[in-house]
């Protein structure tokens, strides 16, 4: 875990690549809940017999679930000291050039992009590259765009 000392020290960081991070497990429970809770219960995430003879071979993660898992990945890789609130302002882009087997496991490397005052703060523009087990090619591709907001002194 890298921590930054403030988000100055975060700015003379663009164009390092952090990580990767621990190993984050995808099981069929975190993949249920996800089709729950968006209506999306596609056979090839929820349906473990039926997908065993489709073409993974088994139930994968949601393209979205695994994007959904980005702040906590890389809420792994580093943090910035005196941010009292960060929020996710976008994406730039996304790309999923591979399947989240589910009983696997992904981790993500980020490199900062860019970081640049905002009213209020900082927004920060970040490229995350999620890994899996598996091998092969990464599962996730994303620009991410934050704004980190410092505390006020109390």
């Amino acid at each position: 875990m890298r921590t930054f000392a403030s988000v100055h020290e975060l700015a003379a960081a663009v164009g390092e690549s952090i990580g990767p991070g621990p190993w984050y497990p995808v099981d069929q429970r975190r993949v249920d809940l996800f089709a729950e809770a968006t209506d999306d219960h596609q056979w090839i995430h929820t349906d473990p017999a039926r997908a065993a003879t489709g073409p993974y071979g088994g139930t994968i993660a949601h393209g979205y679930l695994t994007l959904s898992l980005l702040p906590a990945l890389v809420g792994r890789l580093y943090r910035v000291d005196g941010v009292e609130m960060g929020v996710n302002y976008g994406l730039n882009r996304v790309r999923f050039p591979a399947p989240v087997r589910v009983g696997g496991a992904v981790r993500a490397t980020a490199t900062i992009g860019a970081v640049t005052p905002v009213e209020g703060g900082v927004q920060v523009v970040t490229t995350v590259t999620v890994d899996s087990d598996a091998g092969g090619k990464p599962v996730c591709v994303a620009e991410t765009v934050s704004r980190l907001h410092p505390g006020q002194p109390r």
